[in-house]
């Protein structure tokens, strides 16, 4: 889940399966009681039905919670975000930041520092949609030392240059949750 509609829609989906939700944030929900396995069965058909999955497995559940931290901090984080990523994935999730990069690197086939970068690229296709901040300020904003970094990272990870892909009104951003 990774924006406050997708919570509405797992919220409701919990309460329709027979649940009293507690807590419904980004990739964890709690519920009330101890679910029977046919209202958690009945929830998990209707959420895989909307593109949804529960993830039961603890490994799965420190990924998800690795993505939802970098998500939060490059799409969720007013100001600028630059912070030492290590420090701030283990203080997120609560765990060594050596094992939760193997464990990420293992179990997705690419690293966390490969998987920030593919977001901070969505963040500034989409800041460059909106046309309302300076590619300058852009690279400010999400923690770039310059723009002739931000540029060429974005030139790598697109193909493209920002200033040509700002001119390409057509061209179609991916979902968070497809990267």
């Amino acid at each position: 889940m990774v924006c406050s509609r997708c919570k509405m829609v797992v919220k409701s989906e919990i309460e329709k399966a027979g649940m009293l939700p507690i807590h419904v944030e980004l990739g964890e929900v709690e519920v009330k009681g101890d679910p029977s396995m046919q209202s958690i069965e009945k929830l998990n058909s209707n959420l895989l039905s909307l593109g949804f999955e529960i993830i039961d497995d603890r490994k799965s559940r420190l990924i998800e919670k690795i993505k939802n931290a970098v998500i939060t901090l490059i799409h969720h984080t007013e100001g600028n975000i630059n912070v030492n990523l290590s420090d701030y994935i283990a203080q997120q999730v609560n765990y060594d930041y050596t094992y939760l990069s193997n464990l990420f690197s293992e179990v997705e086939g690419t690293t966390i520092e490969k998987y920030l970068i593919t977001q901070k690229i969505e963040k500034v296709k989409e800041l460059l949609r909106y046309d309302e901040l300076s590619l300058s300020q852009i690279a400010d904003k999400l923690g770039y030392s310059s723009v002739a970094y931000l540029s060429s990272q974005f030139k790598k990870q697109t193909g493209l240059t920002p200033s040509f892909f700002k001119s390409q009104k057509h061209t179609k951003r991916l979902n968070i949750e497809d990267l």
